[in-house]
């Protein structure tokens, strides 16, 4: 993937998020899990953010994706879940009675940073070589 670039910045991060629907209610089914999927695209694009693979199971979603550097990973996270939410309770409302408490996603979720051609191991060498020298390596 080639790096991206924002006004102070040079990036290349991917993330493998990971979160279940509250209680981890089966509630991810036909339409609604559908327009999940759809509205998780669009506020992407409305983010700046880029989705490489979504996929929504009945009872937990799986997303890669890279965003800009001025985004925390919980930020991103909270983007997603919040506008979802709010958009999958108007449209299905019936919804609503499976999840006492008015939340559809549960408050955790998993992350993982995801290595393309840098490793872990590149990364400490990279780190050790500079500490060794003053002399500035360049990684791009």
């Amino acid at each position: 993937m080639p790096l991206k670039r924002t006004s102070h910045a040079v990036y290349d991060t991917k993330y493998h998020l990971v979160w279940c629907p509250k209680y981890r209610k089966k509630i991810l089914r036909g339409e609604i899990r559908k327009r999940v999927k759809e509205i998780f695209y669009r506020i992407s694009d409305e983010f700046g953010f880029e989705i490489e693979r979504c996929e929504v199971a009945e009872d937990h979603v799986h997303i890669l994706l890279t965003f800009p550097p001025r985004y925390s990973i919980s930020k991103v996270v909270g983007i997603l879940k919040s506008i979802t939410a709010s958009e999958i309770f108007k449209e299905f409302p019936r919804i609503r009675k499976y999840l006492w408490g008015g939340k559809l996603w549960e408050q955790g979720y998993f992350v993982r940073t995801v290595g393309d051609k840098i490793t872990e191991d590149v990364i400490r060498k990279y780190i050790e070589k500079h500490s060794e020298s003053m002399e500035q390596p360049r990684m791009w």
